[in-house]
């Protein structure tokens, strides 16, 4: 990867960011958004709204998100909370430096990861705290090894 500034005094105050590969890949994708969310400043908090009340999380405490059919599971340190959200909606939430998309259905924080095991057909097993476990997809299993510096 290459990365360099040109400087264009037309632009004023204004930053033109232009990611340049031979086509769209989910490493352009990710690189993208990354830098998208570089200026904002990231929540400490998600609000997860259940059936019947809306409910502040801290997002240090949450562990995991997983989808089962239509509903979304949040796990956090003390807490199980289910709702209708989609998965990739909930990410949007969540700061991209320690929450790691695992699978279609699940994202991870890696600051509770324990260890990756082998499971069949080249997957892992994510093993989480509070004795959680996900599969880890091979199409993900490069950005996750890449967020924990492999």
């Amino acid at each position: 990867m290459n990365v360099r500034f040109e400087q264009d005094d037309t632009l004023q105050d204004e930053i033109d960011v232009v990611v340049k590969a031979s086509r769209q890949s989910d490493e352009t994708s990710t690189l993208m958004e990354y830098i998208k969310r570089a200026g904002q400043e990231s929540s400490k908090i998600v609000p997860v709204k259940t059936a019947d009340r809306i409910i502040i999380v801290k997002v240090e405490d949450i562990i995991l998100a997983d989808v089962q059919k239509d509903t979304l599971t949040i796990e956090t340190v003390t807490d199980q909370y289910v709702l209708q959200e989609r998965l990739y909606k909930f990410m949007q939430k969540l700061p991209n430096e320690v929450f790691v998309q695992v699978s279609k259905h699940a994202v991870i924080n890696i600051d509770y990861l324990i260890a990756l095991e082998d499971s069949f057909a080249g997957a892992m097993i994510a093993r989480l705290e509070k004795n959680l476990r996900t599969s880890v997809s091979r199409k993900f299993l490069v950005d996750l090894e890449r967020h924990l510096g492999l």
